[in-house]
């Protein structure tokens, strides 16, 4: 897939407005302050989309307090030791310099739909016509008793958002006893990326069949069985990594003993490993809790799907993981790129008194690295239906990869690559 098609994917899945001439647009959408919360596939993307749908007329401000972006996606290799940091980090000064966009580095801290403001952390407050929330996802540490205390102490780490803790938990990894244990914890769906944590403990498993090799990686799901690409990532592991992973399903891990670095199950024996990579219950990133957007099961946010306006407040908007999905919509990084179009084009067309695009497409594509260069993807079409106001997948798209294969890792990359240029170049 090269860039061209990627972008040209971004047009059939919005519908791209037309007529967008500097005649044609409303006072409305030239004043209007648009407010971008997070700068991950979703709010990038949504920032960048806002000023390119409305031919550079929209005013639009993106808040993140990380100075670059780090990919979620392809962070399992700096885990498992094939990739570094530096090669998933891309800065946000493009989106400034190229795009108009306003850059503030900070936080929120509290959002008030009521009067349209957001409070930053520094103290400041903005007022808004239009905001775009893309939170990300917040662990729930309580849902594990003693896990706090263990992330507190440096025991168990997550690395479920791409930064210093991917590198540390390589460095975990890397510092493990000869002989010694891995053991990652999944919790029940949904969560953030289906496949993340099978890929991870591939990864983990190809680290230590090179460096350590009577290591070995446990996995304990609590889901009844592999949420995603199931029958791939069996084989591999009976193929490749026979006697290093062991697979546990409905292995629901409900306490961690730091002390003794053991985990307890609800219903199965104590694991104890030398490593603890302990994934907890996940819901929507905390501002959006905090602002009271999550209304479906104080987790995640209800939304309009043709415009991603959140149900519970008007005129927010909320795109990517933190979303209560469409039925077989994945919690993806493209996927959130894909929300990001649609809620540009529907605010854009809504600021202008334009008509919102009535059936918006949506794709997906995930790739997993099996072993440093092999890749497995799914892939797959979501269609706006009317009738029951939500995304259905279009019957007979997408599908999975037939086996591993060296050039699907290189379409893994040219993947990566141009949705890192179309979010943030």
């Amino acid at each position: 897939m090269d860039r061209r098609h990627f972008i040209g994917q971004s047009a059939a899945a919005v519908g791209l407005l037309a007529g967008l001439s500097s005649q044609t647009k409303a006072a409305t959408l030239q004043k209007a302050e648009i407010l971008v919360i997070g700068g991950g596939y979703g709010g990038a993307t949504a920032a960048k989309y806002l000023r390119l749908f409305s031919n550079n007329t929209a005013r639009v401000t993106l808040i993140e307090p990380n100075t670059s972006f780090i990919s979620c996606p392809m962070s399992n290799l700096v885990i498992g030791g094939s990739r570094t940091i530096a090669e998933i980090t891309s800065p946000y000064d493009t989106l400034s310099k190229r795009h108009g966009i306003k850059i503030i580095q900070d936080s929120v801290s509290s959002i008030d739909p009521d009067k349209k403001t957001v409070t930053l952390a520094s103290g400041k407050t903005l007022r808004y016509d239009k905001a775009v929330v893309s939170p990300g996802v917040s662990l729930n540490f309580k849902s594990i008793e003693g896990l706090a205390q263990a992330n507190k102490d440096g025991i168990t780490l997550q690395a479920w958002k791409a930064g210093p803790e991917t590198v540390a938990l390589h460095k975990q990894i890397a510092a493990m006893r000869e002989g010694g244990t891995f053991a990652i914890s999944i919790p029940e769906a949904p969560y953030r990326c289906p496949p993340g944590p099978y890929e991870r403990a591939c990864q983990v498993a190809n680290y230590l069949k090179n460096h350590n090799p009577k290591g070995k990686v446990v996995i304990l799901d609590a889901n009844q069985d592999v949420t995603s690409k199931g029958a791939l990532f069996k084989k591999v592991w009976a193929d490749q990594y026979a006697g290093i992973i062991e697979y546990r399903p409905k292995s629901n891990v409900v306490g961690v003993d730091a002390k003794t670095k053991t985990l307890k199950l609800e219903v199965e024996d104590d694991v104890k490993a030398d490593v603890l990579n302990v994934l907890p219950q996940m819901a929507a990133g905390e501002i959006a809790i905090k602002s009271g957007l999550a209304n479906s099961n104080g987790r995640w946010v209800n939304v309009n799907f043709l415009n991603f306006e959140s149900t519970a407040r008007k005129d927010i908007h909320v795109l990517g993981d933190a979303i209560q999905i469409a039925p077989a919509m994945p919690k993806s990084g493209h996927m959130a790129n894909q929300h990001a179009k649609v809620a540009a084009a529907a605010i854009v067309a809504e600021l202008s008194g334009w008509e919102v695009n009535p059936a918006p497409v949506l794709t997906n594509t995930c790739y997993s690295f099996v072993n440093d260069r092999e890749v497995v993807h799914v892939a797959s079409v979501h269609q706006y239906n009317a009738a029951e106001k939500t995304f259905k997948t279009v019957p007979g798209s997408g599908g999975l990869s037939p086996a591993p294969s060296t050039l699907e890792g290189v379409y893994a990359w040219g993947w990566a690559h141009n949705i890192w240029a179309d979010s943030l170049g």
